[in-house]
């Protein structure tokens, strides 16, 4: 397995480099007859392209997305949906320094020691270009599971640097937490978000932070039983996002200050069905969903592409020396990674769902 494909029934897999033609995806799986656009695969690309602000990278990059297989008169056919996005604003001058030099922080040093080679320009592989490709299956399995289901998975912003916000009220607290930069539910917190992003620039450093998905709608029962747990699968598809290194469902590592009765979420009759009246689980339960909003949060490291001054190694010399690292990086990625872990949590439910037989496998 050469680890660019992810899921088993609803499958994509991913190609392409930073600076190299283009990126895009393969989304393998999706039943026939779901309407679907290139317009609304551009929603979700818009969410997270460079060049928006003074916040994010100034690489400008349209985005813009070709489907070139899989769709037939507005509808999927249940054939592979090939998906592409060209590179437009590629300049690999600022990386010519660095291509034995590993930054920190960084896969270029173990991409390296894997294969011997690498793409030094903008990373290459294992750049945060490449998901692109992620929003773009994520794209078609959010409008699978909301044209099946209604269910609807927003993320929003918790914290970045040493600014916290509180818990959003509600789920439209959470949709309209997009509406601005660093997609914070809390406006006042969002501008000293603001303002912890533009210091660390100033420095040329970054910072990083907490996000959090939320998964509305999920029916009880997703999940398969052991080793393809529902949480599992969503940990694991989280942790495949570069710079993630944390990840926590509910109450997450605040169970540890808690006993087993308060952390146990009461079971009652609800609507005659059974259901839990809190949701310290998460959503999830022995890795099956309950029937509650799917909650997970993950942190986020400030991003290794820093203008500060930082050591590395001369990997021909193999001589101790100091870089900078030039070119156009975010400093925090915090807001722009949000639309990639809800694609992420989208491709797993999409898969299990099928799996499950939630969603037809041929058709809808």
């Amino acid at each position: 397995m050469s680890g660019n494909s992810f899921g088993q029934a609803f499958r994509v897999t991913t190609y392409g480099e930073s600076h190299g033609l283009a990126v895009g995806a393969t989304v393998d799986g999706c039943p026939a007859g779901l309407p679907l656009t290139e317009e609304e695969v551009q929603l979700e690309l818009d969410r997270r392209k460079p060049g928006t602000s003074d916040l994010v990278s100034g690489r400008k990059e349209e985005d813009k997305v070709r489907i070139l297989s899989g769709v037939f008169e507005g509808k999927t056919t249940g054939t592979p949906i090939s998906m592409i996005v060209y590179n437009l604003d590629v300049d690999s001058s600022s990386y010519e320094a660095l291509i034995n030099r590993p930054r920190p922080g960084h896969a270029d040093l173990t991409y390296a020691l894997k294969y011997g080679r690498r793409d030094h320009r903008g990373g290459g592989r294992s750049s945060g270009r490449e998901t692109v490709g992620r929003v773009m299956g994520g794209a078609v399995a959010k409008k699978l599971l909301f044209h099946t289901h209604g269910i609807q998975i927003a993320g929003h912003t918790l914290q970045i640097g040493r600014v916290k916000a509180p818990a959003p009220p509600d789920f439209d607290a959470v949709v309209k937490a997009q509406r601005n930069a660093v997609r914070c539910a809390n406006e006042a917190k969002a501008m000293e978000m603001v303002q912890e992003i533009r210091a660390a620039a100033e420095c040329g450093d970054s910072v990083g932070g907490i996000a959090e998905v939320i998964a509305r709608g999920v029916p009880p029962g997703v999940g398969e039983p052991v080793f393809d747990k529902l949480d599992a699968e969503i940990g694991r598809a989280l942790f495949s996002i570069g710079s993630v290194k944390g990840v926590e469902f509910g109450a997450g590592f605040g169970v540890a200050d808690l006993r087993g009765s308060q952390s146990n979420d009461p079971i009652a009759n609800v609507d005659g069905s059974p259901r839990l009246l809190t949701n310290r689980a998460g959503g999830i339960l022995g890795g099956i969903s309950t029937g509650n909003d799917i909650v997970v949060r993950f942190a986020v490291k400030p991003t290794p592409s820093i203008s500060v001054v930082q050591q590395t190694l001369d990997m021909v010399t193999m001589e101790d020396v100091e870089i900078r690292v030039a070119g156009r990086h975010d400093p925090c990625i915090v807001p722009r990674i949000i639309p990639v872990a809800e694609a992420m949590v989208a491709m797993v439910l999409a898969d299990l769902m099928i799996r499950g037989g939630f969603i037809g496998p041929s058709r809808i």
